[in-house]
């Protein structure tokens, strides 16, 4: 005997309206209806059996051993970041029918007249943080749904401390109950605000300081806070860059931030990338802070710490940048080279020729492919009348891959 089909079936943001004819037919002929109790409580007359969700294993044993006709109810579309996921990836899809309703994201973004065609959705409902956030600092507009223990303030705070405040926040309390309320915030207002256990948060970005007032890649070294202009200058650093083959969303590690020049050039040229910037030093840690918020560079974590120390909990690399050892590069380069992703790159600058021989040695022997570009850069200066090139101390690029062999 073939099974029967389950009908999932959305509720509207208030109860069963929007809920279409034959959506409605398909509850009167239902002999279970399963679903939250607040979904339940839509359909008060239903003379079958009636089952509270609660145990998503235990809903599925029932489904997938039972004959009777059910229906499971869900919120809105239940395919958004509800049952239907669960449900299509461990049933049988032809055994699925869905009827799906407004979601409350949809309720919420026309309550609020603003359009979410071009807005993109995340969860951290029963999930970690911080790849929330990742998604959040490169979105132009994104709508929240949150839980008790990432509540709106929390998000506010963690946005906060990436120097990602600039955005128009929307805080949906109670979508179509009688408490139902809209606060337009910004980010630092929403980190006082107790929310409501059920809302929504929707951010619309008003600011985005680095592309309006500086490039995305060539900033010029004198807008950079540094100790005693210690930069990567930017010459160098576009073809740092280049080497670096940056694609959207690599994660790149920047071991001797420094001034956190590269990071933040990086981070630009990487949107829906991860750069990890390692740095201990007292000296620069103030001034790559400020840069990293001068730049808003939301997608660089500040890890302080002398590597390889502090290496272990990042996520493994595509891309590493060696801008400062501390005398403990072939240490690096070990941890480096069991974490590197397959077709990574590690590009180091070096300044004395005893360091640039030591490094290829030591990449060589580790089985890399190495190439080095010597970059002589002079720049006009002026003397009276006249102008003539000064010339700044040359310095070696090193990009090392890892052999197919």
């Amino acid at each position: 005997m073939p099974q029967q089909k389950i009908y999932l079936v959305g509720a509207g943001i208030v109860g069963w309206e929007g809920v279409g004819k034959k959506a409605l037919e398909v509850v009167g002929k239902a002999e279970v209806l399963i679903g939250h109790q607040r979904h339940l409580d839509i359909f008060p007359d239903f003379k079958g059996e009636k089952q509270v969700l609660d145990d998503l294993s235990l809903m599925l044993d029932f489904l997938r051993n039972t004959d009777k006709r059910v229906v499971v109810l869900g919120s809105g579309d239940p395919n958004f970041f509800g049952v239907g996921r669960f449900l299509l990836r461990n049933l049988p899809k032809e055994r699925i029918e869905i009827f799906p309703n407004v979601t409350s994201v949809q309720y919420a973004f026309a309550r609020i007249k603003e359009t979410w065609d071009d807005a993109i959705f995340v969860s951290v409902h029963g999930r970690g943080l911080k790849g929330a956030i990742d998604r959040i600092v490169s979105a132009e507009k994104v709508a929240v749904l949150t839980d008790e223990k990432n509540s709106p303030a929390v998000i506010a705070r963690e946005l906060l401390a990436r120097g990602a405040d600039g955005y128009e926040v929307w805080l949906c309390e109670n979508l179509g109950l009688p408490a139902e309320r809209f606060t337009r915030t910004d980010v630092k207002g929403l980190a006082e605000i107790v929310a409501a256990p059920l809302n929504i948060v929707i951010f619309i970005r008003t600011w985005e300081p680095q592309l309006t007032q500086y490039p995305v890649i060539g900033i010029e070294d004198e807008q950079f806070a540094t100790v005693k202009k210690l930069i990567t200058k930017q010459e160098v650093r576009a073809v740092t860059l280049a080497k670096l083959q940056l694609q959207d969303n690599l994660v790149l590690w920047d071991i001797g931030a420094g001034s956190g020049s590269v990071s933040i050039e990086a981070s630009n040229l990487l949107p829906n990338g991860k750069v990890f910037a390692l740095e201990k030093n007292p000296q620069y840690l103030p001034f790559l802070r400020d840069n990293l918020k001068k730049f808003v560079a939301r997608n660089v974590t500040l890890i302080e710490a002398f590597a390889p120390e502090g290496m272990d909990a990042l996520p493994d690399p595509d891309r590493v940048f060696i801008g400062g050892s501390g005398g403990q590069l072939e240490a690096i380069v070990e941890v480096i080279d069991k974490r590197l992703k397959p077709e990574g790159v590690i590009v180091l600058n070096v300044v004395t020729l005893d360091t640039l021989t030591r490094a290829m040695e030591f990449l060589e022997d580790h089985g890399y492919t190495v190439e080095v570009a010597c970059i002589n850069v002079a720049k006009t200066k002026n003397l009276t009348e006249y102008k003539m090139f000064e010339a700044q101390n040359p310095v070696y690029v090193i990009t090392a891959k890892k052999s197919q062999e």
